[in-house]
């Protein structure tokens, strides 16, 4: 039984060039060593990955390296980042909803705070044209959500409107009921995140039964809308907001799990801020929809 050969050295690998080189013919561009003997150059400036991520987009397919609607191929190898990632996500969130549910206690306990914000509704305009706009520059443009500090400083204005907003709402009905919606908004919160952290139900793969049931609430709200000149209907109102915080805990779920990144669809672990962003308006639509809910016999 015979060895197996050696690889050659790097004289009797080269040892081409010298007869090219007597023989008048140029030499190769590259040495022709051994292809075990071969190191890979750094891609150029203009090279592109065809399996790299899609920055541009939030969301990314593991599963796949082309797109499908504005999602794209990512890896999620390293499972240190995706703690870090979910870690930093989690904290930017509890900020936010202690701010939110702090300023909805300021104006639900305070009766001269309560009186005042009811009393300047303008002030509710306001906070809502501030809430869309920092909300459409945060979810449209990639360098303002990834930049910072200026994702901070937007984010943070965000928060605050919508906190006006919630605390505003809250100040029409009794506080008995806000409490409530806030410990079921909580419990509810809690349960669909350790239900996602154990189950095996993918819910990243089910977008288009979410944009359906979310054509339907929006179809539907706007069908309300043409009952008002006929009057206050409760049980319509209560089922259409029943509907909508199932609507959104579902939502709740779904990103959840794109924050997780061991599902079909994933966010890319430098969208933190829209992580948080996403959540945190789950959160709060959960939270109105109750009150709405809990509130309508007021």
């Amino acid at each position: 039984m015979s060895l197996p050969a050696s690889p050659p050295t790097y004289a009797e690998a080269t040892a081409g060039d010298k007869e090219r080189s007597v023989g008048n013919l140029p030499p190769p561009t590259m040495p022709m060593h051994p292809s075990w003997a071969y190191v890979h150059p750094a891609p150029s400036p203009g090279y592109t990955n065809p399996y790299a991520s899609d920055m541009s987009s939030p969301f990314s397919d593991p599963s796949s390296s082309g797109s499908f609607d504005g999602l794209s191929g990512s890896s999620w190898e390293d499972k240190n980042v995706r703690r870090m990632f979910i870690r930093k996500v989690f904290c930017i969130l509890m900020v936010q909803l202690m701010v939110t549910f702090g300023v909805v206690a300021l104006f639900t306990f305070c009766e001269p705070v309560r009186q005042f914000i009811q009393y300047n509704r303008i002030l509710y305009l306001a906070s809502y044209m501030t809430f869309m706009g920092t909300y459409l520059v945060l979810v449209c443009s990639t360098s303002a959500r990834r930049r910072y500090p200026t994702n901070m400083i937007l984010l943070g204005i965000f928060t605050l409107a919508m906190s006006y907003m919630a605390g505003m709402l809250a100040s029409y009905h009794n506080t008995k009921v806000v409490m409530l919606c806030v410990g079921i908004t909580a419990l509810v919160c809690l349960a669909v995140t350790l239900f996602c952290f154990q189950s095996k139900v993918d819910f990243t793969s089910r977008h288009g039964l979410l944009f359906s049931l979310m054509m339907v609430l929006m179809i539907t709200g706007l069908l309300l809308i043409f009952t008002v000149p006929f009057g206050y209907i409760p049980w319509l109102q209560t089922a259409y907001a029943g509907l909508c915080a199932l609507v959104f805990t579902l939502f709740l779920a779904f990103d959840v799990q794109l924050l997780m990144g061991n599902r079909r669809y994933s966010l890319s672990p430098e969208e933190h801020v829209f992580g948080a962003l996403c959540l945190y308006m789950d959160i709060v639509y959960i939270f109105f929809f109750l009150l709405q809910l809990f509130g309508s016999r007021e």
